[in-house]
């Protein structure tokens, strides 16, 4: 009876020998597809809210509804919230609503309340930013001389003269788009990129690349990925999000000075 029972044992405990590795490399192949998917969904959610709205602006004029009579500023405002809005609920929430996949505010950073190390750490954030986008450009601009490094952005906002437009841009430029922004990218993928056991360094890659891509010009993609590669830095350093958004808005904050405030001041500091 022993040796039947001692018999009997012997192919679970193979099993068991057998499934335990196959368990522990089930995560490690999901994070694997979970390095394209997450990329893919936040590229998806993002466009697809700005088609949304772009195709509905569209049918709401072809319906008879005049634009015209708006403000271009305001027009610009309620855009930009109505896509980042959209762009947030495609990419957080249809996997929840859908697959139950829910993100927690500690999957995004925001699991707390910004502290004073979170203030202090943002102007050594600054200049760590400001230096690696300049030689990140000068390196990219010598291997290809022929690309334009002198494109414009546009960012939805001209001749404006009413101070109510330069405080709706101002809101818009600076406050809105990093909060969202950072939510999505830094907050969303990072971070779920690092819940699926993806390597700190390929996810701050990951994640800066797709930042780039998606505002399109060369020269303005090279600086978001410098300015991503900080901030996810800033992220996984202080293990919240309040960092990368209070950088984020000083960057955007300087950049609304030198475009709206002071249009001349790269001029006058290139004599």
């Amino acid at each position: 009876m022993l040796q039947n029972y001692s018999n009997s044992d012997q192919p679970e405990q193979k099993i068991s020998a057998t499934a335990e590795p196959i368990a522990k490399l089930e995560p490690v192949h999901r994070g694997w597809w979970m390095m394209l998917g997450l990329p893919a969904l936040v590229f998806v959610g993002f466009f697809t809210a700005e088609l949304i709205v772009t195709y509905g602006a569209a049918l709401l004029n072809y319906l008879g509804f005049s634009f015209g009579a708006i403000n271009e500023s305001i027009l610009s405002t309620i855009f930009s919230a109505i896509i980042y809005l959209l762009a947030i609920i495609i990419t957080i929430g249809l996997p929840w609503i859908i697959k139950k996949h829910k993100t927690n505010r500690e999957e995004l950073g925001l699991s707390r309340l910004p502290s004073w190390m979170d203030i202090l750490i943002t102007p050594a954030g600054l200049i760590v930013y400001i230096i690696f986008s300049a030689v990140l450009s000068l390196i990219f601009f010598k291997i290809f001389p022929g690309l334009d490094a002198n494109q414009v952005q546009n960012v939805g906002f001209s001749g404006m003269s009413q101070r109510y437009e330069y405080i709706l841009a101002f809101i818009t430029l600076v406050i809105v788009a990093p909060i969202a922004e950072e939510t999505l990218f830094r907050g969303y993928l990072f971070g779920k990129l690092k819940k699926y056991h993806i390597p700190i360094w390929l996810a701050m890659i990951i994640t800066s690349a797709l930042f780039g891509a998606i505002h399109g010009q060369w020269d303005l993609a090279l600086d978001t990925f410098a300015l991503s590669m900080v901030m996810c830095l800033l992220r996984q350093v202080t293990g919240n999000l309040w960092s990368p958004i209070l950088l984020h808005i000083a960057k955007n904050g300087i950049a609304y000075y030198i475009l709206f405030i002071n249009p001349i001041f790269l001029t006058t500091l290139g004599k």
